[in-house]
Parts: structure tokens; sequence; C-alpha cells
């Protein structure tokens, strides 16, 4: 009968912890604000979010000490999902959505309402990035979670008597928003369309048609207008209002210049250019105003009104927001 020797433990391995006690620990929350709960909205059929999204953000979230919960987002149940879901009032509620989704979920949620981190799951994620600098939701959710404070989110609001918008980073107004239709249809591949947007765009392109009132003083004419959120605007130091931009070049050479004034140094220092606060704005023309809210292509009324909101909501979000640049 033979015995079997087993060699004596070594004293260094004993005190390291297995991998699985490691990954069993607890990641460490940010310290600006508790969170005992966090609830997550997810919509599956956004942009950059996949099917499998919900399944690795629980994945993520349980390894923070906090209770957690991801709801997702069901066709003709979106209303309720999100009405539950601010009920339910969680110290903070993420939404991996598109640009419309969270925006719409922030601007219900409002100032006395729960925190929102809208993390990146669309196309341009213009909010996501000025908040989180990423468009990964991922590094997104690992930053809100560690890093995040709260800060409040001031916007505007686009009202044409049929549609109600609001926007936390920027609204453009006017003919050169038309190449969103066709840059978005080149997106998805379909060259036909595109070029038919296009078209549409370059016939458009320096009618000066469109008019706009700022602040109730006289009217002035553009070929565009772009107002921007004070979280993002370089120009804007203070919440006093929205940054407006009025851009009008008289023809090509000028859109161009202004063009490369945008991707070289400030577009603000191109003579086509001038810029104001504002926190009411009236628009007119002679036909329907096509627009970029935050992302996302509208066609509005020929009258259309925008509204400074000071206090739009409450994000988590790392202080100072990634702004301008990063959107």
């Amino acid at each position: 009968m033979s015995a079997t020797l087993t060699p004596p433990a070594d004293p260094e391995s004993a005190r390291e912890p297995a991998p699985e006690a490691e990954a069993a620990e607890a990641l460490v929350l940010t310290r600006h604000v508790p969170l005992k709960r966090v609830m997550m909205l997810v919509n599956p059929l956004s942009g950059s979010v996949g099917p499998g999204a919900a399944a690795e953000a629980k994945a993520i979230l349980d390894r923070y000490a906090c209770e957690t919960s991801v709801v997702t987002l069901e066709a003709g149940q979106f209303d309720a999902q999100v009405k539950a879901a601010l009920d339910a009032r969680p110290d903070v509620l993420f939404v991996l959505a598109g640009d419309g989704t969270a925006g719409t979920i922030a601007s219900r949620a409002g100032p006395d309402g729960p925190l929102v981190a809208p993390l990146p799951g669309g196309t341009m994620n213009m909010l996501p990035r000025a908040l989180y600098g990423t468009s990964d939701w991922k590094a997104a959710l690992k930053v809100a979670l560690e890093e995040g404070a709260p800060q409040t989110v001031a916007g505007g609001e686009v009202s044409d008597g049929d549609t109600t918008r609001a926007f936390y980073c920027a609204a453009i107004f006017g003919s050169p928003a038309l190449w969103a239709p066709a840059r978005e249809a080149i997106r998805v591949g379909k060259l036909g369309l595109a070029w038919a947007y296009a078209r549409r765009a370059l016939k458009r392109a320096f009618t000066g048609q469109m008019r706009f009132v700022l602040d109730g003083r006289p009217a002035r004419r553009a070929e565009a207008l772009v107002l921007i959120s004070p979280m993002i605007s370089k120009a804007m130091e203070e919440d006093t209002g929205l940054e407006a931009a009025a851009m009008d070049p008289a023809d090509a050479m000028q859109a161009f210049r202004l063009a490369a004034h945008a991707v070289l140094d400030d577009w603000r220092q191109d003579p086509a250019v001038t810029t104001r606060a504002t926190q009411r704005v009236e628009l007119r023309a002679r036909s329907r105003i096509p627009a970029v809210v935050d992302g996302e292509p509208l066609l509005l009324r020929h009258q259309a009104k925008v509204r400074f909101i000071r206090k739009a909501f409450q994000a988590l979000a790392p202080i100072p927001a990634a702004a301008e640049d990063s959107v």
C-alpha cells in the first residue's frame, strides 16, 4: 500500500486571491453622489447597440456594489417603460439608445427627475460625446459610474406648432441641414437617394430665404442659423443663453472658405459668421425649414420658435464635460 504525499502549500501563493475572488470584487463607484439603485434602458435596435448589449450591460453593472436592473425597450411599450423607469426614481437612469430616444427620455426626466446618463448607442451620439468624450458606450458607462457627478444640463426647445423637440448640444436651421438626409442615405448604402438629396441641397444653397429674430431684435436674414448649448460652446462661459451663430456665405467660394475655417481653426473667426447669446429665437421662411436637432433631421413648418432652457435635466457625468471639441 503506497501513500500519496502532498507538498506543503507555498506561503506566498496562499496569500494570493483566487481568480474567482478577484472577479467578484466590487468596483469602486463615484464618490460625488451615492449610487445605490442603478437602472438602464436599452434599445437593441439603435444604430450601434445590438441584441447582446443588455446582457453585456448587466454583466458590467453587476460588478459594482449597487442594486441594478436592465430593461430592454420594446416596440409599442416605449412610453409605459420610460414612465415606469422614471417613476421608480433610481439614483441614475442610464439610456443606451439613439440620439432621439436619449433626448426624449432626458426631456421627460426634466430638472426634478432622476439623474440621466445617455450612453452612445446611435449614429452621431452628440449628447453622449459631449458628456463623456467617447463613442464607446462601455467606456462611457465606466466613466459615469466611477467619476460621474450631478450636472445641470441646459438646452433648447424647438417648436413649430406641430412638433416640439428638445436639444442639448446644437440645432442647425436652413439649407445646410438638407445635407443630413444625404449623409444618412450614404451611410445605409442608398446612393441614388443620396444623390437626390444632394441635388436638393445644392438647389437650395445660397438662397438666403430664412429670416430670424433674436430676443425681439430686428429681423435678419442668413443662409443658416446654428444654436449651440452652453454645455459645449467654447464662446459661452455661463448659462446665459444659447450661442446663436448666423452663417451667410454668399457663394460656393465663401462656403468652402467657411469649411476650411471649421477644419483648420475657429469657424467663428470667419467674416461670414456672426455670433451672440440669445434666449428666444423666431424663424421664418417661404417654405418649410430644414433642421438638424442634436443629429436628428427635421423638416419644420415655415415658422418656428426656439427657447432657451436653463435647467433641462440633471446628468451624471464627469466635471467638466468633454464639450465642443468632442462633438
